[in-house]
């Protein structure tokens, strides 16, 4: 039998409880909050998918994050002040539409951490900005689709009017042509107002147009007014395509796949880094090659997913990651070559 001397057990005590003291400091030290944008945290897309990476530091770390919903663009700006004067230590801003607002406030506190998803051209040095290539996700996804349509028509519906969708449709077509040269690729565009993304009804309506003119998938990325494209889609017995979060599951059977956008690893890698004390500024850009946009395979979609689709998915992928493809991306000059 083996005995443990008192003196190394109080020591060995000792150490523990140092340890423990460390990680309840540095638990304390570090107070983050998060603005998610119109639409809600529970948008089954792009805010919720920023929700998800949130759950995932609380749960792992036990520190609740500061949380706050705008519902009209005059909020984003007093939020964020709210926040730094409750002692938020690292900010959050979900979306582009933050951007001037997060600038403002992060130059006024140089002293907190700020970091933003969906904004690559402010420059601070509290800031970190997260770039997502969402052109290569939609070109996988177009090539499922092309795949998948029985009739060579295919339909995209984005939600505002932006050169951030017009990227993601760019993309698409050109996944889609890349199978099927002589495919239609219809497009639509919810609206020119952050309402765009909160309008389920018109979603729908775009939707059944286009079904109306042939198209058999139909690709969104549209927030919240997704949901009415997906369903609109399933009523009609036709295919859809999740965006952001993995959608399979809302119509199992009916979502071909969704093109997933890790803003879950941006918020966080975003809280974890400023708990860890390795937060850093300047602009991160993932694609691809990175793991920030992908498409969703699982048990909702399985069914739907031919060996040949899979086959031409993951050959598209591997193509990018290599260079082999270059995907275009609209934001570099406004234009879609396909």
């Amino acid at each position: 039998m083996r005995i443990i001397s008192f003196s190394k057990m109080i020591a060995a005590i000792a150490t523990a409880v140092f340890c423990l003291s460390v990680t309840l400091v540095q638990a304390a030290d570090v107070k983050p909050a998060v603005i998610y944008d119109m639409g809600g945290k529970f948008d089954k897309s792009f805010n919720e998918g920023v929700w998800n990476g949130v759950k995932k530091f609380t749960e792992e770390t036990g520190i609740e994050v500061m949380e706050f919903e705008v519902t009209n663009e005059t909020q984003r700006e007093q939020a964020m002040r709210r926040m730094v004067e409750r002692g938020a230590t690292i900010v959050l801003g979900v979306g582009f539409a933050q951007a001037d607002a997060i600038a403002t406030v992060a130059a006024e506190n140089p002293d907190v951490q700020f970091s933003i998803i969906d904004v690559f051209w402010l420059d601070a040095p509290n800031l970190r900005q997260y770039a997502f290539k969402e052109h290569e996700g939609s070109y996988l996804v177009g090539v499922a689709a092309a795949h998948a349509s029985q009739t060579g028509k295919v339909g995209f519906v984005g939600g505002m009017d932006i050169s951030l969708i017009r990227k993601f449709a760019c993309g698409y077509v050109g996944g889609v042509k890349s199978v099927n040269p002589s495919a239609t690729v219809y497009q639509n565009m919810t609206g020119t107002t952050p309402a765009a993304w909160n309008d389920p009804a018109k979603g729908a309506e775009l939707t059944m147009s286009q079904i109306d003119r042939g198209a058999d998938v139909i690709y969104q990325a549209a927030g919240g007014t997704g949901i009415g494209v997906i369903q609109a889609a399933t009523d009609a017995g036709k295919l859809s395509i999740g965006v952001d979060s993995n959608q399979n599951g809302i119509a199992p059977g009916s979502v071909l796949t969704s093109m997933l956008k890790r803003v879950d690893v941006a918020a966080y890698e975003t809280f974890m880094d400023a708990k860890n004390g390795t937060f850093s500024s300047g602009v991160l850009s993932l694609g691809v090659a990175e793991g920030g946009v992908d498409w969703a395979l699982d048990a909702n979609n399985a069914a739907l997913i031919t060996p040949e689709m899979k086959a031409a998915v993951e050959q598209a992928r591997r193509d990018i990651i290599s260079g082999k493809i270059s995907v275009h991306n609209y934001e570099s000059d406004q234009a879609c070559p396909y």
